[in-house]
């Protein structure tokens, strides 16, 4: 299955249970738009950031619970129900995650995401960040930054509590991974994240990150 089919198999998935479904666009360039624009779900444009497209899409939700799903990740079957009765006790949360490639290094590297997430009250945009309208908003939304803004989203949201760490896995792409190195992926991302602790600045992280 192409990342089209994908994306469209999700939103029908998520529109015969009656979610409001909102897909943002970034100025993307392939066949991609009009796929999506046949599925009867909302679509609107933004500038080019994951920040930016996602809190777009916020503004425009109706909703009491805000759920960002990135494109190229799979949420598992009763995600909702999940999100629903977790809600009910926290005010947001994240899945645990599972690497869509087949290689052994994969099931370690994302059993080691999955503990640090819980560890550290820390979760990425691969795990399907979930948080109350209310909540969000009293936060700031994301920071409009190039890189990292999942951590720096999770950081103020754990003034408010840790996140509900479902276990139920969402499968995220691993081709990043596979194209560019498992064992050099590990390293980036490890320094990315420890130089953003340290304080460097994410637009000078993203240049590192997309060079």
């Amino acid at each position: 299955m192409d990342q089209i089919d994908f994306l469209a198999a999700q939103i029908k998935t998520l529109l015969k249970q009656n979610a409001e479904v909102i897909v943002v666009d970034g100025s993307s360039t392939d066949a991609t738009l009009e796929a999506i624009k046949k599925l009867g779900c909302q679509f609107i444009s933004s500038p080019a950031g994951r920040a930016k497209q996602m809190n777009a899409g916020a503004r425009i939700a109706k909703g009491d619970v805000l759920v960002f799903l990135h494109a190229d990740t799979g949420l598992p079957e009763k995600a909702l129900e999940s999100i629903t009765t977790c809600i009910q006790k926290c005010p947001w949360g994240r899945f645990d995650v599972t690497l869509s490639g087949k290689s052994f290094l994969f099931r370690i590297i994302e059993t080691f995401m999955n503990v640090r997430s819980c560890f550290t009250g820390i979760a990425t945009g691969d795990q399907c960040i979930f948080v109350t309208h209310v909540l969000f908003d009293e936060c700031g939304g994301f920071s409009e930054i190039p890189l990292m803004e999942d951590i720096a989203m999770s950081k103020r949201l754990k003034q408010f509590s840790k996140p509900a760490c479902i276990n139920d896995r969402v499968i995220t792409s691993s081709r990043r991974w596979e194209s560019k190195g498992i064992f050099r992926t590990i390293v980036l991302m490890w320094y990315l994240r420890l130089a953003y602790f340290l304080g460097v600045s994410p637009h000078r992280l993203h240049k590192h990150y997309y060079k």
